[in-house]
């Protein structure tokens, strides 16, 4: 796990911090804790619902099977 910020996710992802937190909101992505007023977030989980977007595919519904997601799509690549 790798904790950001709505806008720290935003520079690293090349979005805008109100659409992070959009899918944070949407697709219930992993939350890590507050800094401040700012809502911490995993950033493999933003990650993993930002590459399913981009291939257009459905991202799935829990962080946990992001993460299955996540190892599935590291283990072909190591293939």
């Amino acid at each position: 796990m790798h904790p950001v910020t709505a806008r720290q996710a935003a520079d690293r992802l090349d979005r805008e911090p109100g659409t992070i937190r959009q899918w944070a909101r949407r697709y219930q992505a992993r939350v890590l804790g507050r800094a401040g007023r700012e809502v911490v977030y995993d950033f493999d989980d933003l990650a993993t619902i930002e590459g399913c977007i981009w291939r257009v595919e459905l991202v799935p519904p829990t962080p946990e099977e992001r993460d299955e997601l996540r190892a599935a799509l590291a283990q072909a690549a190591a293939a």
